[in-house]
């Protein structure tokens, strides 16, 4: 029984862990897309 909480433990804890780096990936590229957007659109800055 110990065992298997490990194991439930690790497993929760890996993904946990996945999801949140999937989203720091997919912000990342997203806030990219979005500046270079509005420098096209609105001439605005890509430091704002």
């Amino acid at each position: 029984m110990n065992n298997i909480f490990k194991w439930l433990v690790v497993i929760l804890g890996g993904g946990i862990s996945l999801l949140s780096c999937a989203y720091m990936i997919i912000s990342m590229f997203v806030m990219i897309i979005y500046k270079i957007y509005r420098k096209v659109r609105f001439h605005a800055s890509l430091y704002d």
